[in-house]
């Protein structure tokens, strides 16, 4: 059988070479250093194809597709958001992504991004907060332990020196499971029984839930002035996590508003309610926090630049590491207008 050649081959990192990824660069190396590509792509934010992505939704969840382009490079991500899984034993959310060129339309990345989605959605919400959090700010509320809350809490020490982390889950045992793969991590880990008790002295309040309905994490007396709000639950229509007055009392920072006025908070809010695009705040082109008893709401539900920050970032990063495999993806004849005779020939190869 002939062997294919080099331009068929295409770089793929597995659940267990990203793994290896990661501990090779650290947790907390890798955050800060996801964080920079985000913020850097956010810089130029009006260079990319946006638009919202292609979601298909069941009664039990939702498949979606989240695609941009540069002009040099196209990247997207394949991701669902079922609920319902982890009471069978599975992930809520599973993800895998590519990165092609856009001359030649060759892929030049294919990756798992489950656990990558999990490092650059903590990158994002760090790299925001260290522009929309109180000064000095270093004591967090995590309501919501499940899979996104160690990354969140890391991500945060990581980019902006979290010190003290505040847990809370409806469900203790997400709570203990948190506090345990915390410990020894640098960060102070304090249970507590409530969502009041958990935000009491936090700075930073992030919501991190995923039933498919209108909740009630947060409600209105609960939120006082001052504090940095990060929503990252939600994510579709129909699912929310803090009451509408909270909302009306937040200046309130978002990724791309065409997409999260159909899935973020927002969505309880008049289609033309005044919000700001967090790429405007990087680039100086609109405020952020502006005063100590300001509430900023970061209205997170995840866009398609950020993952394919996270897709170039290891692109650039796994190239020496031979942490991926080869994949034989492409059918790379001699002749580009002979690919029947190609498939021919592999029959002939076979018999001998």
């Amino acid at each position: 059988m002939t062997q294919p050649s080099e331009r068929a081959l295409v770089p793929f990192v597995s659940v267990d070479h990203m793994m290896q990824f990661i501990h090779l660069i650290g947790v907390e190396p890798m955050l800060r250093e996801l964080a920079d590509y985000i913020e850097a792509d956010f810089r130029r934010w009006e260079s990319f194809d946006k638009t919202p992505r292609v979601a298909s939704h069941s009664e039990v969840g939702v498949i979606e597709l989240m695609p941009t382009s540069d002009g040099e490079a196209y990247g997207f991500k394949y991701v669902n958001g079922h609920p319902k899984n982890t009471k069978e034993g599975l992930q809520t959310v599973t993800a895998f992504g590519l990165l092609a060129d856009v001359a030649t339309g060759y892929p030049t990345l294919l990756t798992e991004m489950t656990l990558l989605t999990a490092m650059r959605t903590a990158a994002t919400s760090a790299m925001v907060a260290k522009y929309l959090a109180p000064k000095g700010a270093d004591t967090m509320a995590m309501i919501g332990n499940g899979a996104q809350s160690e990354f969140q809490t890391l991500a945060m020490k990581a980019v902006c020196g979290l010190k003290t982390v505040r847990l809370y889950d409806i469900d203790p045992a997400a709570t203990e499971k948190c506090a345990r793969n915390l410990a020894g991590q640098g960060v102070n880990v304090v249970k507590c029984r409530t969502a009041e008790e958990a935000i009491e002295g936090a700075q930073i309040i992030t919501t991190c839930t995923a039933d498919k309905q209108y909740a009630t994490i947060l409600t209105d007396n609960m939120v006082g002035a001052g504090v940095h709000i990060n929503a990252i639950g939600g994510d579709c229509p129909g699912k929310t996590e803090l009451h509408r007055d909270i909302l009306l009392r937040s200046d309130i920072f978002v990724e791309y508003p065409p997409q999260t006025r159909i899935e973020g908070e927002i969505q309880q809010l008049d289609p033309d309610h005044p919000v700001i695009e967090m790429w405007q705040v990087i680039t100086g082109a609109a405020q952020g926090r502006t005063s100590d008893r300001q509430i900023t709401l970061f209205d997170s539900v995840g866009f398609a630049i950020e993952d394919f920050s996270a897709l170039r970032y290891v692109r650039d990063r796994i190239r020496g590491t031979g942490l991926y495999q080869e994949l034989d993806m492409l059918a790379d004849p001699d002749d580009p207008r002979d690919l029947f005779g190609m498939l021919l020939r592999s029959k002939t190869a076979s018999a001998a």
